[in-house]
């Protein structure tokens, strides 16, 4: 048989874990080939490619994120070949199995569970008896009927060949995300997640694991996401995790999902004390700080904890945080859902994700929807259109605040400026954002794409509509941030420049001449006026803004912002002299 295992991936640089434990598992009993495509690569080239492969089986790997785009490869290539036997497994066709048999008449089977064990039996029915019934874990057509057989027991992991050492993939290993895991299970009972179907954890074998992780590093792997539910569980295992990786990183990044409030704080002072920077990365689901909430979702956290962990994290400056919020969860409410951002945003994380509550198939939350009277989109991603607290015209709302954020805090193209502005500008910080989002959309700024340059205009736009207070801070902080978000000297700025030619090449003159008259760093580039005029941007301002970002205070005086733009290691350092200083020495 020719057997062919896919998927459509979210985007060219993730691979699918599941295909590599389908091909790890089956072989060499069954060849299988292995083959990625995109979400946004046109069906018919997915089903061209499929068909000159001349499969007798392909199996589907389906999340909801692909699962539309899967359907209609399937009932085209099953239209092209009708023959082929189309088997699907993963998270989005696990449940409700009947329904996707009967809203997909082209697939035969579906693998549900873990599909190692499964998936192997299957092919070897295929290829010899067709009983199908022996196969536990797989639903099958039989006549007009379709059959659910009864599930398989969980695999004995320390029976799962290694999934991560396939010739094909090493080639595109520094280009591509590793996907890794250590475990399967979650000890938590979150009900609108799927991981909390499966009760207990179970874990790998860690000297395999170490021997996998560390052939992915010395073969070039450049990013590795761990996809246990929850990496730090287990305390023992995680230390021995961290140090191991700590030992042996090679300037590959790991990145974790971690459950902050039981992190021990002995753990945070060994990887404040031992991680290098930006190896490590940890990705925290907060979801929401409303008690009554996290009971109704069964969720236990301690938020006191989860500050301390993410506080002592931020202080340590190792390792970055992305930090994930649910919005329209039971008895979360606009107003409670305002509290929950505020709580987090306070924590000041590198990345924040506002994302919306999906109805996932399977999970105790679509069970019990009508408890709160949820409406939502009948096809994946299953995301929530409103419930009894929460209109849609809310989730709207919440909607423009998601972009904003995305594109002004994510993003990190304004970090001093947006800094400036939750604090001492507006009321809060979901307030700028949803004030912000509210004028983004009533400019119709959604609906066009924008350069760097748009987001200074903008946001400047905005921020004069509003009549805000002390502008010329304002715009001393985003003239800044405008420049550090360049490693060449721009072409063009946002705004028009205070100084003519002439005053600039002044400064620049006195410059070169003087050059002690900024520091000694600055004195040391030994840069001549050719050299100032070629890497080198200036203008005045308002305040000295270095000083503020070192101390938090503003000290009003005409600031010359001098900006280097090193021309071979591609960075750029800013300098600062008080104007009159420099207009002085000429």
């Amino acid at each position: 048989m020719n057997i062919v295992v896919t998927t459509l991936n979210a985007k060219y640089i993730h691979t699918c874990l599941a295909l590599r434990y389908l091909k790890a598992y089956a072989e060499p009993d069954f060849s299988i080939t292995m083959v990625e495509y995109t979400i946004n690569d046109p069906v018919m080239n997915i089903v061209s490619d499929l068909f000159t492969r001349k499969p007798d089986v392909i199996g589907f790997s389906c999340y909801i994120w692909n699962i539309e785009e899967t359907i209609k490869v399937i009932e085209m290539i099953k239209k092209i070949n009708p023959d082929v036997k189309i088997v699907l497994g993963g998270p989005e066709v696990n449940y409700d199995v009947e329904y996707w048999m009967n809203r997909i008449p082209e697939v035969d089977f579906i693998v549900v569970g873990e599909g190692e064990e499964t998936f192997k039996h299957l092919l070897e029915e295929l290829s010899t008896t067709n009983k199908y019934h022996m196969v536990f874990g797989v639903a099958y057509r039989k006549g007009d009927d379709i059959i659910v057989n009864p599930p398989r027991p969980k695999l004995k992991l320390e029976d799962v060949p290694s999934p991560y050492r396939f010739d094909e993939d090493l080639s595109a290993l520094s280009k591509r995300v590793t996907y890794f895991e250590t475990s399967r299970g979650c000890p938590f009972s979150c009900q609108f997640c799927l991981s909390s179907i499966e009760v207990g954890v179970r874990y790998f074998d860690i000297e395999k694991v170490k021997a996998d992780l560390l052939f992915l590093i010395e073969k070039g792997a450049k990013l590795i996401k761990f996809v246990d539910r929850t990496f730090n569980i287990k305390r023992d295992y995680a230390m021995d995790m961290f140090s191991f990786l700590i030992d042996n990183h090679q300037g590959c990044v790991f990145q974790f999902e971690i459950t902050a409030d039981i992190m021990r704080p002995e753990v945070l002072e060994f990887l404040n004390k031992e991680a290098p920077p930006g190896v490590f990365r940890f990705e925290i689901g907060v979801q929401s700080t409303n008690d009554a909430t996290n009971e109704l979702v069964q969720r236990k956290q301690n938020f006191e904890k989860l500050k301390r962990t993410v506080t002592m994290v931020k202080e340590g400056g190792k390792i970055d945080q992305h930090l994930d919020l649910i919005a329209g969860l039971p008895e979360e409410n606009y107003d409670s859902f305002r509290n929950t951002f505020n709580d987090v945003f306070a924590m000041r994380p590198e990345e924040l994700q506002l994302g919306f509550l999906k109805m996932l198939r399977g999970t105790g939350l679509r069970l019990r929807a009508t408890d709160h009277d949820y409406i939502y989109m009948n096809h994946a991603p299953y995301e929530i259109l409103g419930n009894n607290i929460l209109p849609f015209s809310d989730i709207v709302r919440i909607k423009r605040v998601e972009d904003v954020l995305e594109k002004y805090w994510n993003a990190h193209r304004l970090d001093q400026t947006v800094e400036y502005l939750v604090t001492h500008s507006f009321d809060s910080p979901f307030d700028f954002f949803q004030q912000f989002g509210d004028y983004w959309d009533k400019n119709g700024w959604a609906k066009i794409g924008h350069q760097l340059e748009d987001l200074f205009q903008r946001l400047h736009k905005f921020l004069l509509s509003k009549h805000v207070k002390d502008m010329d801070i304002i715009e001393a902080l985003m003239k800044y941030d405008f420049f550090m978000n360049h490693k060449h000297k721009p072409r063009k700025t946002w705004w028009p420049f205070t100084m003519t030619k002439q005053e600039q090449s002044s400064y620049l003159k006195q410059l070169a001449l003087n050059p002690e008259l900024v520091d000694a760093k600055f004195a040391n580039l030994e840069l001549s006026e050719k050299e100032l005029h070629k890497h080198t941007m200036i203008e005045t301002v308002a305040i000295d803004v270095l000083h503020y970002i070192q101390t938090g205070t503003i000290k009003r005086q005409d600031t010359l912002l001098i900006f280097y733009f090193e021309p071979k290691q591609n960075y750029v350092e800013p300098y600062a002299i008080q104007a009159k200083q420099s207009t002085t020495a000429s």
